[in-house]
This record gives C-alpha cells, structure tokens and sequence, in this order.
C-alpha cells in the first residue's frame, strides 16, 4: 500500500473532434513530465471536445485510443485516466476510463448527462458509481456535470479521492470552483478536478481552473487558471487519516440508498 499518491493534472487545449491529433499533442505533453508519477489525469472526451456529434469521433474498448492509453501506462509505468466517446452495443457512451500499467481497465459511465446541451438525447447514462483500489488508494471517478449531483458522490465507501473530468465552461466557472472545494470538505476526501481551455467547435470557451483539494478544502495545487500547463500534486494518506480521526465527520454521514 503506497503512503503517498504522486498525481500529473494535464490541463489542456483540445483540437476539435479529432482523436488521432489529441492523442499526438496528449503524447508530446506527457512525454516531458520528467519526474515519476502514479497517476496521469486527462480531461473530459479528451480525444474530441465535448461533442454531441459521436458518430464522427467514437471508439470501441479496443480502439485506437484505448491501445495507445495502455501503451502509455506501460512506459510510463503510471495509470492514465480520463473520459472518451464510447459505441458500445449501439449506444453511446462519456465514459471514464482508467487504465492502469498492468494494462488493467476500470471504466465509469457520466451518470448525470447535461441535459442542458442535450447529452441526455445522445449518450446513455451510466447507473453505477464505481470504486478504484489502486496502489491501496480508493479512488472514485466522476465526470463533469456529475459535481453538481453531492448525493451521487456521497463518500459511504470510504475512498480517498474523488476526481472529477470536466469540460466546465468560462461562463460558470465559479460553480466548478466552489463545488470542487465543497465536494472535498464533505467528503473527507482529496478532491481533483481536471478541466481543458481554449474555444471548442461551438465557440464555448473554457478556463481551466484545473485543482487538487485536501479534506479541508485547501488547495494544494499550482495549475495556473486559464493556461495549459501540467501540474504534479502528492497526496498523503497521513493528512486523510489524522483529519478523519481527529473530526470524524464522517460518522455523522446521513445513511440512505439511491435508486437508480
């Protein structure tokens, strides 16, 4: 079990609806991350932009994208996270995966779609929130829209990070801001949310604001706001125990089920 988990946080500018260039530029940036890391995370729909088009840039779970993710986690010797456009049995899918260098494959499916651009008309919603044992770290993916829902993240199976990929646009940035820290103290978790910049193909722009929140809710992180850039955070499982045994917050969690 490691003490300490070493997180790269790739904020970036992603090219439109175009796999194959992402996943080149992607290459380029993690290729000069020089020190050791645990754990990459990439935006959301990180091949593509968040598109409502899938049709043009979806994958299977043995496309082209998948085999250069467990490629990468093999020579880098880290897990890699972040969300794509998945077919799967004539649906589609925003789905979180986590590859792992073993070439090992956890997937999460967005259970909240933004129905506001109309996701919910696209892509099937996932129903099952998922928990990553790695490196002895309980690890709980989430996408995007997700972070408005606390219930869905409710913090029963006692994980020790909650991390969110995004495409959170500039106009409401200081939702994503607060909610990020918010998620954090109510959790009793580490909290990381990685989001893109740049304009996509519908002119949304987007600003960043990429972060690492300890259970405190301070930020722990340098990304700069509204820039690519990657930033290397490490978390330390000393800080989760000392505050969760010394408040015990979480003993006072409300205990009820979702229905799905």
């Amino acid at each position: 079990m490691a003490t300490q988990l070493k997180v790269a946080l790739i904020q970036a500018d992603l090219v439109w609806e175009n796999p194959a260039e992402n996943r080149e530029n992607f290459s380029k940036t993690i290729d000069q991350i020089s020190e050791d890391v645990d754990l990459i995370v990439l935006p959301e729909m990180f091949t593509s932009g968040f598109t409502m088009h899938p049709e043009s840039v979806s994958e299977t779970m043995d496309g082209e994208t998948m085999q250069w993710l467990k490629k990468l986690a093999k020579e880098k010797n880290s897990a890699i996270t972040g969300s794509l456009v998945i077919r799967e049995n004539d649906n589609f899918f925003n789905r979180s995966v986590f590859v792992e260098p073993s070439g090992t494959i956890i997937s999460y499916d967005k259970k909240h779609t933004f129905t506001l651009a109309g996701e919910h008309k696209i892509y099937k919603a996932g129903t099952k929130k998922v928990i990553i044992d790695y490196k002895g770290w309980k690890i709980c993916p989430m996408v995007c829209y997700d972070l408005r829902f606390p219930v869905w993240a409710r913090n029963t199976q006692d994980y020790d990070l909650l991390l969110y990929v995004a495409n959170w646009p500039k106009p409401r940035i200081n939702a994503w801001d607060a909610l990020l820290k918010a998620r954090a103290i109510e959790n009793m978790s580490y909290c990381i949310g990685v989001n893109r910049v740049g304009l996509d193909g519908n002119d949304h722009e987007y600003s960043g604001h990429s972060a690492c929140y300890n259970v405190l809710g301070n930020r722990i992180d340098a990304t700069p706001f509204e820039k690519e850039g990657v930033d290397i955070v490490t978390l330390e499982k000393s800080h989760i125990n000392k505050y969760r045994e010394k408040l015990q917050f979480l003993n006072d969690r409300d205990d009820f089920s979702l229905k799905v």
